[in-house]
Formats: C-alpha cells, structure tokens, sequence
C-alpha cells in the first residue's frame, strides 16, 4: 500500500514534467507559421524562440523561493496555473508582444517546476526506489517531448492557423495536473523542517515508510541540527563546497553534450545532413521515440546498478556516438540514415545516463536546509547553458562546420568521463540524511 501511495504522489509531481517537456518542444512546429502570421523579423523570431528559455532560467533562478517559503505543493499550484494561461494566452494571442508575454509565462513554469517537481519526489521517496520515482519526472519530460512532436505532426495538417492548437492543446493537460495536486500531501520533510509540524509530517511518514516513520523524523532533526551548526543553512559555505561542485559541473557536462542544439534544431541538423523536410520532421520523431525508450529501460536501472555506472555507460557511448557524427561530416559521407543513425545512438546513450540521472543526482546531493537552493543552482546553470549552447549553436555550425562543432561536443563528454571516473559519488540506497556525512572521492 505504501509503495503504490508513494508511487501515485510520485507520477502526479513527475506530470511538472511532461509539461515542462510539452511546452519546449511544442514551438519547434509552431515557429515558422508564428514568422509568417506576424511577419516577424530575424530578431522577432529569434526572440519568440528564446522568450521561453528567458523565462525558464528566471523561472529557475528563484525556485527556491517559492518553495521554501509557500510549500512544495502550493508551488506545484503555481506551476500548473503557469502552463494553463500560458496555453491559453498563446493560443489566443491577438498580437506578437501578447503571444511572447504568454511563451515567456510559460517558461516560467518549466524553470520552477525543475526546480520543485524534483526535490519533492526526492523528499517522499525512499531511499531504495528514489532513482526509480524521481527518475519519473525525466521519464515524463521526454514523454512529453515526444507527444509534442506527434501533437505538432497531426495538429499541422489543419491550415494557416493550426498553430493555435498546437500551443492551445497544452491548457488540457495543465488543468488535469492542477486538479491532481489537491491529492498529494505536502512534503514531509518541508512540514519538519519550515513549518514545525511534527505531528503533520510524521502522519505523511507512514504513508511512506511505515513503522520506519518515528526513526526518520528523528533522523531528519538529527540531521538539521548537525547541518545548522556547520553551515546555518546558507548554501554557500565551506560544508557544501563539495556538492555544489559535484552538481554545477553535472549540469554543465548535461548540456555541453550538444542535447538540447540537437532536439530544438533537430530537423536543421538532418537537412544539413542531406535529407529533405518531411524525412526530418520524421527522424525528429524518431528521436524522441529513442529518447523516451532509453530513459525507461534508465529508470529500470538506475537504483539497481547506481547513478555512477549509468554515467559511465553513458559517456563512453556519447564519445563514440559523437565522433561517429563528427567523421561522418568530415569525410563527407552523409547521405541518408548515417548521421541519423549515429545521433539516434547519442540520443540512446545520454537518455540512458545524463537524461535520466540529472534530475535524480541533483535533487539528492545537498543537505535537508539547503536542497531546494542547491537544486536551483543546478537547474539554474542546466538552463542558462542550454541557453548559450542553443543561441552559439547556428553560429558554430555556420562558422566551424558539423564536423568541429560534433567534434567539440565529443571533447565534452571526454572530460565528462574524467569528471564521472574521478569526481562523482555512488549515492545508490542512501538515506537524504547519510548523503552528507561520507562523500567520496574516487
């Protein structure tokens, strides 16, 4: 009972995600029609397709705030309101500067929502399945990419107009996430810990751990006590120096990687690879599919084999997938499926490792008091270096070439491998409350 109670809070929370998901990938389809209604310029329309990640690193950057002071869930509440005006403002724009207001909202959302949807699964969850039930919310960001695509894919054939419903189609799914919320409790450990409610959060506890609960709550206190006299629940001091270490070059190697240059322009790299429109609007499909699978099969096994094996794994499947792309533009063999099939095998490889183990790593790395700034650092350096890979991305392959620009990518993930080999710690079967006591080095 406790185990399917846990698992339903879970997959309510982890819906952030597929939202967050939906609404990045949805503009890929909507853009070009948006250039055309409005008759936008090359800055316009660069700005239309920025305004979101604006919004999603100032949706990321104050996170924590909400979170702390409102509440894991009240915030979750936030976050749904977000996506549903944000689908609806879009959908029904009159004008350019309404619709980028709305894109902007939205963005919001996602950059709050990766910030608590996380750390509120990582609070509920025990510590045996945590890498499973926040694994869901990576699980669902994918899902919701690629039900984006499809979305888009269908939605399209309506006429000069079927933008709307694709940004529209959006508020259904926001408003089923906000009903939802009103069945998960509040976070446990955010009762203990920023409200005082013993009594409230010990009841929430044995829904999740059972006749463990009273040990846990005790644990938890423990473990404030022991964290407030070595950092007074500020981020920055010398007791986190290691985590925040650990979790701003995590998120720097996720998007060095080249992932989100290659979902949002995904149809620009195949035709530079030589194939026509509709064969990649086909293969962006595709990617999304490959995506979505590898990070299930991740989640599967991700509290079996740990975060770090995964990540091994993973960047040595990245490097080989990279150099693959990267050879196949300098000899100039890129007819057909080969640069297809070599990204689809990046794709598989950073789903299995960096796609699934992000979210989970970061949201379980830093103390009880300071989790939420700890995972809004993480998330706020995730987005601000999508958004610098993404703006550089057209300009690097303009200037360099597909081939150094892969190639660069596959550098990346080299010293990602180093990072994983020298750097990273096994937090597998950890308790939220041992994570800080043994962090070691490999």
């Amino acid at each position: 009972m406790n185990k399917n109670t846990v698992l339903a809070w879970s997959f309510v929370v982890a819906l952030g995600g597929f939202l967050f998901g939906f609404d990045t990938a949805v503009i890929s389809g909507a853009e070009k029609a948006v250039q055309i209604f409005w008759s936008l310029s090359e800055f316009q329309h660069g700005l239309t397709m920025a305004i979101a990640l604006i919004g999603t690193v100032m949706g990321a950057a104050m996170g924590a705030y909400p979170s702390d002071k409102l509440g894991r869930k009240t915030t979750l509440f936030l976050v749904a309101a977000l996506y549903f005006f944000s689908a609806i403002g879009t959908a029904l724009a009159q004008d350019w500067n309404t619709f980028i207001l709305f894109r902007f909202l939205g963005g919001i959302g996602v950059g709050v929502s990766s910030v608590t949807a996380p750390i509120y699964i990582s609070e509920i969850s025990p510590a045996k399945s945590r890498g499973k039930l926040v694994g869901l919310f990576q699980f669902n960001v994918v899902l919701g990419i690629l039900v984006a695509y499809l979305s888009n894919y269908f939605i399209g054939q309506g006429g000069e107009e079927s933008w709307r419903w694709m940004l529209g189609v959006q508020a259904f799914p926001a408003l089923i996430f906000f009903i939802l919320i009103f069945f998960v409790p509040e976070s446990p450990r955010w009762l203990l810990l920023h409200r005082g409610k013993k009594a409230e959060a010990m009841t929430i506890m044995q829904k999740v751990s059972g006749e463990q609960a009273a040990h846990d709550i005790e644990l938890i206190l423990k473990n404030q006590q022991k964290t407030q006299t070595k950092g007074e629940g500020r981020l920055f001091s010398k007791a986190n120096k290691l985590p925040i270490i650990l979790v701003v070059l995590f998120a720097v190697f996720n998007q060095v990687s080249g992932i989100n240059a290659i979902i949002y322009y995904a149809p620009r790299v195949f035709e530079m690879a030589g194939l026509g429109a509709q064969s990649s609007l086909l293969s962006t499909v595709g990617i999304g599919l490959v995506n979505f699978v590898f990070t299930l099969l991740a989640i599967n096994f991700i509290d079996k084999v740990g975060r770090r094996k995964l990540m091994f794994i993973g960047s040595i499947g990245m490097i080989a997938a990279l150099s693959l792309v990267s050879y196949a533009f300098f000899s100039g063999v890129i007819e057909g499926m080969t640069v297809t099939i070599y990204l689809m095998l990046f794709i598989a490889f950073f789903a299995f490792s960096q796609g699934a183990v992000i979210w989970v790593f970061i949201s379980e790395i830093f103390p009880n008091d300071v989790r939420a700034k700890g995972q809004t650092l993480g998330s706020l350096t995730h987005w601000i270096m999508a958004a610098i890979i993404t703006f550089c991305f057209p300009a690097l392959t303009e200037l360099l070439g597909g081939g150094y620009t892969f190639l660069i990518f596959a550098g990346c993930m080299v010293l990602q491998l180093l990072y994983v080999w020298k750097l990273m710690p096994e937090t597998k079967g950890k308790s939220l409350e041992d994570m800080g006591d043994t962090m070691p080095l490999h």
